[in-house]
Protein backbone atom coordinates (compact mmCIF):
# COMPACT_ATOMS: atom_id res chain seq x y z
CA UNK A 1 0.00 0.00 0.00
CA UNK A 2 2.81 2.38 0.91
CA UNK A 3 4.58 1.73 -2.41
CA UNK A 4 1.37 2.28 -4.34
CA UNK A 5 0.74 5.52 -2.47
CA UNK A 6 4.27 6.71 -3.21
CA UNK A 7 3.85 6.01 -6.93
CA UNK A 8 0.51 7.78 -6.95
CA UNK A 9 2.09 10.79 -5.31
CA UNK A 10 4.85 10.91 -7.94
CA UNK A 11 2.49 10.86 -10.92
CA UNK A 12 1.32 14.50 -10.69
CA UNK A 13 4.90 15.66 -10.07
CA UNK A 14 6.15 13.91 -13.21
CA UNK A 15 3.22 15.30 -15.21
CA UNK A 16 4.02 18.79 -13.89
CA UNK A 17 7.69 18.45 -14.88
CA UNK A 18 6.77 17.33 -18.41
CA UNK A 19 4.26 20.15 -18.78
CA UNK A 20 6.84 22.70 -17.62
CA UNK A 21 9.25 21.61 -20.37
CA UNK A 22 6.66 21.84 -23.12
CA UNK A 23 6.09 25.16 -24.89
CA UNK A 24 2.64 26.68 -24.58
CA UNK A 25 0.25 25.54 -27.29
CA UNK A 26 0.09 28.98 -28.89
CA UNK A 27 3.90 28.98 -29.24
CA UNK A 28 3.96 25.75 -31.23
CA UNK A 29 4.21 25.95 -34.99
CA UNK A 30 2.73 23.32 -37.30
CA UNK A 31 5.33 20.83 -38.45
CA UNK A 32 5.37 20.98 -42.23
CA UNK A 33 8.36 18.75 -42.82
CA UNK A 34 9.15 15.42 -41.24
CA UNK A 35 12.51 14.66 -39.67
CA UNK A 36 15.07 14.06 -42.46
CA UNK A 37 12.36 14.67 -45.07
CA UNK A 38 13.86 14.17 -48.53
CA UNK A 39 10.96 16.00 -50.18
CA UNK A 40 11.93 19.25 -48.44
CA UNK A 41 13.21 22.02 -50.77
CA UNK A 42 16.99 22.26 -51.04
CA UNK A 43 18.61 25.55 -49.90
CA UNK A 44 19.57 27.88 -52.71
CA UNK A 45 23.17 27.45 -53.81
CA UNK A 46 25.32 30.60 -53.73
CA UNK A 47 28.97 31.54 -54.19
CA UNK A 48 30.09 32.60 -50.68
CA UNK A 49 32.70 35.01 -52.03
CA UNK A 50 36.09 35.50 -50.42
CA UNK A 51 37.42 37.09 -47.24
CA UNK A 52 39.19 40.43 -47.24
CA UNK A 53 42.87 40.91 -46.44
CA UNK A 54 44.55 44.02 -45.01
CA UNK A 55 45.49 44.99 -48.57
CA UNK A 56 42.52 43.84 -50.64
CA UNK A 57 38.75 43.74 -50.09
CA UNK A 58 37.12 40.36 -50.48
CA UNK A 59 34.54 39.29 -53.04
CA UNK A 60 30.89 39.63 -51.90
CA UNK A 61 28.58 36.59 -51.88
CA UNK A 62 26.73 36.06 -55.13
CA UNK A 63 23.34 36.86 -53.59
CA UNK A 64 24.47 40.15 -52.02
CA UNK A 65 23.25 43.64 -52.89
CA UNK A 66 26.55 45.42 -53.44
CA UNK A 67 26.47 48.97 -52.04
CA UNK A 68 30.10 49.86 -52.71
CA UNK A 69 32.67 47.90 -54.71
CA UNK A 70 35.41 50.51 -54.66
CA UNK A 71 34.51 52.24 -57.93
CA UNK A 72 31.67 54.71 -57.23
CA UNK A 73 28.88 55.67 -54.84
CA UNK A 74 26.02 55.15 -57.30
CA UNK A 75 24.05 53.25 -54.61
CA UNK A 76 24.19 56.25 -52.24
CA UNK A 77 22.87 59.80 -51.96
CA UNK A 78 23.81 62.70 -49.76
CA UNK A 79 21.94 62.39 -46.48
CA UNK A 80 18.89 64.61 -46.33
CA UNK A 81 18.71 65.10 -50.11
CA UNK A 82 16.10 63.82 -52.54
CA UNK A 83 17.16 60.70 -54.37
CA UNK A 84 16.61 62.31 -57.78
CA UNK A 85 17.78 65.79 -56.78
CA UNK A 86 20.56 67.67 -58.56
CA UNK A 87 22.46 67.82 -55.27
CA UNK A 88 22.01 64.13 -54.38
CA UNK A 89 25.48 63.01 -55.45
CA UNK A 90 27.76 62.34 -52.45
CA UNK A 91 30.82 64.54 -51.94
CA UNK A 92 32.97 61.75 -50.54
CA UNK A 93 36.36 61.08 -52.09
CA UNK A 94 36.56 57.74 -53.90
CA UNK A 95 40.03 56.39 -54.72
CA UNK A 96 42.12 53.25 -54.37
CA UNK A 97 39.05 51.13 -53.67
CA UNK A 98 37.73 53.10 -50.72
CA UNK A 99 35.41 56.04 -50.03
CA UNK A 100 36.50 58.70 -47.54
CA UNK A 101 34.07 60.76 -45.48
CA UNK A 102 33.77 64.33 -46.73
CA UNK A 103 31.04 66.95 -46.96
CA UNK A 104 28.18 65.28 -45.11
CA UNK A 105 26.82 61.81 -44.54
CA UNK A 106 25.51 59.42 -47.17
CA UNK A 107 22.38 57.27 -47.27
CA UNK A 108 21.70 54.08 -49.21
CA UNK A 109 19.18 54.37 -52.03
CA UNK A 110 17.70 50.98 -51.11
CA UNK A 111 15.83 50.00 -47.95
CA UNK A 112 16.35 46.77 -46.06
CA UNK A 113 14.62 44.60 -43.48
CA UNK A 114 15.93 41.27 -42.20
CA UNK A 115 19.49 41.38 -43.44
CA UNK A 116 23.17 40.56 -43.10
CA UNK A 117 25.11 43.80 -43.48
CA UNK A 118 28.84 43.80 -44.19
CA UNK A 119 30.82 47.04 -43.88
CA UNK A 120 34.59 47.54 -43.71
CA UNK A 121 36.06 50.75 -42.30
CA UNK A 122 39.32 52.32 -41.18
CA UNK A 123 40.08 55.31 -39.00
CA UNK A 124 42.98 57.64 -39.94
CA UNK A 125 46.44 56.16 -39.45
CA UNK A 126 47.69 59.51 -38.19
CA UNK A 127 46.13 59.88 -34.77
CA UNK A 128 44.55 63.25 -34.06
CA UNK A 129 42.28 64.11 -31.17
CA UNK A 130 40.99 61.87 -28.41
CA UNK A 131 37.78 60.49 -26.96
CA UNK A 132 34.86 61.12 -29.39
CA UNK A 133 37.03 63.35 -31.59
CA UNK A 134 39.20 60.53 -32.87
CA UNK A 135 38.11 58.64 -36.00
CA UNK A 136 34.40 59.17 -35.37
CA UNK A 137 31.66 58.08 -37.77
CA UNK A 138 28.64 55.80 -37.46
CA UNK A 139 26.30 53.40 -39.21
CA UNK A 140 22.61 54.22 -38.73
CA UNK A 141 20.05 51.46 -39.29
CA UNK A 142 16.66 53.06 -38.77
CA UNK A 143 14.95 51.92 -35.59
CA UNK A 144 18.00 49.92 -34.58
CA UNK A 145 19.88 53.17 -34.08
CA UNK A 146 23.61 53.60 -34.65
CA UNK A 147 26.46 51.12 -34.63
CA UNK A 148 29.31 53.38 -33.57
CA UNK A 149 32.46 53.78 -35.65
CA UNK A 150 35.37 55.19 -33.64
CA UNK A 151 39.10 54.78 -33.10
CA UNK A 152 38.85 52.85 -29.83
CA UNK A 153 42.40 51.47 -29.85
CA UNK A 154 43.89 52.75 -26.59
CA UNK A 155 41.41 55.63 -26.68
CA UNK A 156 39.05 55.81 -23.71
CA UNK A 157 35.50 57.16 -23.96
CA UNK A 158 32.08 56.41 -22.46
CA UNK A 159 31.34 52.68 -23.01
CA UNK A 160 28.10 53.05 -24.99
CA UNK A 161 29.88 55.39 -27.39
CA UNK A 162 32.99 53.40 -28.27
CA UNK A 163 33.59 51.36 -31.43
CA UNK A 164 31.09 48.53 -31.70
CA UNK A 165 28.57 50.13 -29.36
CA UNK A 166 24.89 50.41 -30.14
CA UNK A 167 25.24 54.11 -29.48
CA UNK A 168 23.60 55.36 -26.33
CA UNK A 169 22.10 51.93 -25.57
CA UNK A 170 24.56 49.07 -25.18
CA UNK A 171 28.37 49.00 -25.04
CA UNK A 172 30.06 46.15 -26.94
CA UNK A 173 30.69 42.97 -24.98
CA UNK A 174 34.43 43.42 -25.64
CA UNK A 175 36.69 45.98 -27.33
CA UNK A 176 37.89 44.21 -30.50
CA UNK A 177 39.43 47.30 -32.12
CA UNK A 178 42.46 47.20 -34.38
CA UNK A 179 45.16 49.86 -34.58
CA UNK A 180 44.46 53.20 -36.30
CA UNK A 181 44.69 52.92 -40.08
CA UNK A 182 44.02 49.16 -40.14
CA UNK A 183 40.90 47.89 -41.88
CA UNK A 184 38.15 46.71 -39.56
CA UNK A 185 34.97 44.77 -40.29
CA UNK A 186 31.40 44.90 -39.06
CA UNK A 187 29.07 42.04 -39.87
CA UNK A 188 25.59 42.93 -38.64
CA UNK A 189 22.58 40.60 -38.59
CA UNK A 190 19.32 42.53 -38.20
CA UNK A 191 15.81 41.10 -37.80
CA UNK A 192 12.74 43.32 -37.74
CA UNK A 193 10.07 42.67 -35.13
CA UNK A 194 7.27 40.19 -35.83
CA UNK A 195 3.74 41.60 -35.61
CA UNK A 196 0.47 39.67 -35.52
CA UNK A 197 -2.78 40.56 -37.32
CA UNK A 198 -3.81 42.91 -34.51
CA UNK A 199 -0.56 44.86 -34.70
CA UNK A 200 0.81 43.39 -31.49
CA UNK A 201 4.57 42.75 -31.44
CA UNK A 202 5.04 39.01 -30.95
CA UNK A 203 8.83 39.09 -31.26
CA UNK A 204 10.98 42.19 -30.76
CA UNK A 205 13.48 43.40 -33.33
CA UNK A 206 16.92 41.92 -32.78
CA UNK A 207 20.43 42.79 -33.85
CA UNK A 208 23.69 40.85 -33.64
CA UNK A 209 27.03 42.53 -34.38
CA UNK A 210 30.43 40.98 -35.12
CA UNK A 211 33.44 43.32 -34.89
CA UNK A 212 36.48 41.85 -36.63
CA UNK A 213 34.89 38.41 -36.34
CA UNK A 214 34.13 38.78 -32.62
CA UNK A 215 30.55 38.86 -31.28
CA UNK A 216 30.04 42.20 -29.56
CA UNK A 217 26.21 42.10 -29.47
CA UNK A 218 24.08 38.97 -29.52
CA UNK A 219 20.38 39.31 -30.36
CA UNK A 220 20.05 42.66 -28.59
CA UNK A 221 16.32 43.42 -28.49
CA UNK A 222 14.38 46.49 -29.62
CA UNK A 223 10.74 46.52 -28.55
CA UNK A 224 9.62 49.58 -30.51
CA UNK A 225 7.83 49.22 -33.84
CA UNK A 226 9.68 50.21 -37.00
CA UNK A 227 9.85 49.07 -40.58
CA UNK A 228 12.44 48.82 -43.33
CA UNK A 229 15.37 51.20 -43.07
CA UNK A 230 18.03 52.85 -45.16
CA UNK A 231 21.70 52.64 -44.16
CA UNK A 232 23.23 55.98 -43.25
CA UNK A 233 26.95 56.57 -42.86
CA UNK A 234 27.70 59.56 -40.66
CA UNK A 235 30.08 62.44 -41.24
CA UNK A 236 31.45 63.45 -37.83
CA UNK A 237 34.24 65.61 -39.21
CA UNK A 238 36.86 62.83 -39.32
CA UNK A 239 38.26 61.32 -42.58
CA UNK A 240 37.10 57.76 -41.91
CA UNK A 241 37.31 55.38 -44.85
CA UNK A 242 34.87 52.70 -46.01
CA UNK A 243 35.19 49.83 -48.48
CA UNK A 244 33.52 46.55 -49.52
CA UNK A 245 29.95 47.24 -48.39
CA UNK A 246 27.20 44.77 -49.18
CA UNK A 247 23.90 43.45 -47.83
CA UNK A 248 22.23 40.04 -48.01
CA UNK A 249 18.47 40.02 -47.58
CA UNK A 250 17.43 37.21 -45.24
CA UNK A 251 14.31 35.13 -45.80
CA UNK A 252 12.60 32.40 -43.81
CA UNK A 253 13.60 28.75 -43.88
CA UNK A 254 12.59 27.01 -47.12
CA UNK A 255 11.42 30.30 -48.66
CA UNK A 256 13.88 30.23 -51.56
CA UNK A 257 14.54 26.53 -51.77
CA UNK A 258 14.65 24.53 -54.99
CA UNK A 259 12.77 21.26 -55.49
CA UNK A 260 14.65 18.06 -54.64
CA UNK A 261 16.28 16.28 -57.58
CA UNK A 262 14.19 13.73 -59.43
CA UNK A 263 14.63 10.17 -58.35
CA UNK A 264 16.78 8.10 -60.64
CA UNK A 265 14.84 5.42 -62.45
Amino acid sequence: MRAAAAVAALVPLVALAITAQEPPKDAREPVKWKHNDRSRPRPKVIDPGTASTPDQPGKPPSDAVVLFDGTDLAEWVRSGKKVDGDDAKPNWKVENGYAEVKGGGITSRKKFGDAQIHIEWATPKEVKGSDQGRGNSGIYLGGFGEVQVLDSFENDTYPDGQAGALYGKFPPLVNASRRPGEWQVYDIVAHLQKVDDTGKVTRPGRITVFHNGIVVHHAAEFGNKFGEYTINLQDHGNPVRYRNMWVRRLGDYDAEGTPPPEKKK
